[in-house]
């Protein structure tokens, strides 16, 4: 997760005092770009990424332990289409307690835009089953795009969508197998120490998924920033994390068997020799 801490190390270097929403404060740069390979031998990926490990495993950082519980549970109650956090906390998953309301709600955030998109005829658009059909009958379109990105409906949202945009691409195989899927998210607002290691995680494990489901092969994770931000209150969280050696990347292992997106549950993902330095707390800014 070399990529990771280069962004890490460009903020401190680069970045800006920026005011923001939660009064807070942040040093802040805007637009990055990421490549996360998850096959050595996908299209693009160099002999220097491949010799020092950035290809060769699943994209989660090792200089501290992540809650990979709490990132896959979010992922597949984002793909249910649900949006209130009964279902997470029924699995002890806390991460969106905070901005939802007395009741657990959070408005149309992430699930809802992704499966029910409201159409201006008064019907619903499900964007995930789309995107499914569309890369199995039409492989090479550049049209593989899900939004959760919706004007009309951000006032209603608990938390408007920081990952908003990602689309998925095909790339014809040079050898006698599957071709290659990568995926590429637009990500708004991106905090750097808390939010964004969850991000590519979670995004990593989408394109693996949906590579199976379509039969084809994961390539590449690409992560696109617009504001790339720490916050101030994480600066010695950080700095902390820089001092740390990288380990070498686990390997995340998916149950064959499952060939409908929506069928995945949690007991079909496995990550193995994941040996992470100990968890850094930080404060989440609301």
């Amino acid at each position: 997760m070399i990529q990771y801490s280069e962004i890490l190390k460009k903020v401190l270097k680069e970045g800006t005092p920026c005011d923001d929403r939660t009064g807070v404060g942040t040093l802040s740069i805007f637009g990055h770009q990421s490549h996360y390979y998850l096959d050595p031998h996908a299209p693009g990926a160099t002999e220097h990424e491949v010799r020092t490990g950035q290809a060769a495993g699943f994209p989660v950082v090792t200089t501290k332990k992540l809650h990979l519980r709490s990132i896959i549970h979010e992922l597949l109650w984002f793909l249910t289409g649900d949006t209130n956090i009964a279902a997470l906390n029924k699995h002890n998953v806390k991460i969106w307690d905070d901005w939802a309301d007395d009741n657990g709600d959070l408005g149309p955030i992430y699930g809802h835009q992704w499966r029910s998109w409201a159409c201006p005829d008064g019907s619903t658009l499900d964007q995930i089953t789309q995107l499914i059909d569309n890369i199995k009958n039409n492989p090479y379109s550049r049209r593989h795009i899900v939004t959760a990105w919706n004007p009309a409906q951000i006032d209603d949202m608990a938390l408007p969508a920081c990952h908003c945009l990602f689309q998925f691409h095909v790339a014809r195989s040079k050898d006698t197998g599957p071709d290659w899927l990568s995926c590429q998210l637009y990500q708004r607002s991106a905090d750097l120490f808390l939010g964004v290691p969850f991000n590519i995680a979670s995004y990593a494990l989408l394109t693996q998924m949906v590579a199976q489901v379509t039969g084809l092969r994961p390539a590449k994770f690409v992560h696109t920033l617009g504001d790339a931000h720490i916050y101030i209150n994480h600066l010695s969280q950080v700095e902390e994390q820089l001092d740390r050696d990288h380990r070498t990347l686990p390997k995340m292992n998916i149950n064959h068997d499952i060939n409908d997106i929506f069928a995945f549950k949690y007991e079909d993902f496995e990550l193995t020799n994941y040996d992470p330095h100990p968890h850094i707390k930080g404060e989440v800014a609301v």
